[in-house]
């Protein structure tokens, strides 16, 4: 059986890529986020790679020690690339040399996989497009959503940008509209988590505050309310949470979140 263990850099994972569901854009963002939850110990991306329509990751397999399946497609109109990667995961699953799986995909042909794999006692994390049908984001332990990835390999820097001083100013372009809104963080859904786990005081870790949202909620992500870390997201709030650091016996700080209850 596999070591479980709760130090995330020790946890061996296997990657599995849907390349038909997936943009190559994403690359260096996926394993940055990857390498928070542990080692990408096996990196497999599976397509039809004698067309060109999966040029984007041709170019980027080398860099990054992926290994490309080939899954030719017999049918027209029939995935072949899902039970590819639906039956390798099966076969990885058994050998017990892992702790997790991270599937990207925005199909949700992945869902009961997803299932399997966690009723084996595995971890799944998911990475998908906003558009992700709901029930294979609910059977991932967590789901990541891939435009946050393409902002995290791309940063955007701020302010406007610079002028060119070749182009005179009545002849610049126009800038680009403005980015969309991003959604309003879900404050009654977090402060409902504090009032159902909080100490007799109000007080949750937050680490667990994280944690248990994460469970009702696996695609939940700070980044998505432009927030980097839910410790940002709570300073956000003041008027509804309060933040407090706290040093434990040996010296390392541990921060707790309250809600502030109205008219207290």
């Amino acid at each position: 059986m596999a070591t479980h263990t709760s130090n995330h850099a020790q946890k061996h994972l296997a990657v599995l890529i849907d390349a038909d569901n997936a943009p190559a854009a994403i690359v260096e963002g996926l394993f940055e986020e990857i390498a928070k939850y542990g080692v990408a110990s096996v990196k497999r991306i599976y397509g039809d790679w004698t067309g060109p329509q999966l040029g984007g990751w041709k170019k980027v397999l080398l860099d990054h020690s992926i290994q490309p399946i080939q899954q030719f497609a017999y049918t027209k109109g029939k995935n072949a690339t899902d039970s590819s990667l639906i039956i390798d995961a099966m076969d990885l699953l058994y050998t017990r040399r892992f702790d997790g799986f991270c599937l990207v995909s925005s199909d949700s042909d992945f869902t009961r996989l997803a299932s399997r794999l966690r009723e084996e006692g595995l971890t799944v994390y998911g990475f998908g497009e906003e558009k992700t049908p709901k029930p294979f984001v609910a059977a991932c332990d967590k789901f990541i959503y891939i435009e946050l990835l393409r902002e995290d390999a791309i940063p955007v820097a701020a302010g406007e940008p610079a002028a060119d001083p070749a182009v005179p100013a009545d002849m610049a372009k126009p800038t680009a509209a403005e980015p969309p809104k991003r959604p309003k963080a879900p404050i009654g859904f977090i402060a409902k988590i504090l009032d159902d786990i909080a100490d007799e005081d109000g007080w949750v870790q937050l680490g667990a505050l994280g944690t248990n949202i994460t469970k009702l909620r696996p695609e939940f992500d700070p980044r998505t309310h432009g927030y980097k870390k839910l410790s940002d997201l709570i300073k956000g709030y003041p008027q509804a949470f309060e933040l407090q650091a706290r040093n434990t016996s040996g010296g390392t700080a541990v921060m707790y979140v309250r809600h502030r209850q109205p008219g207290k």
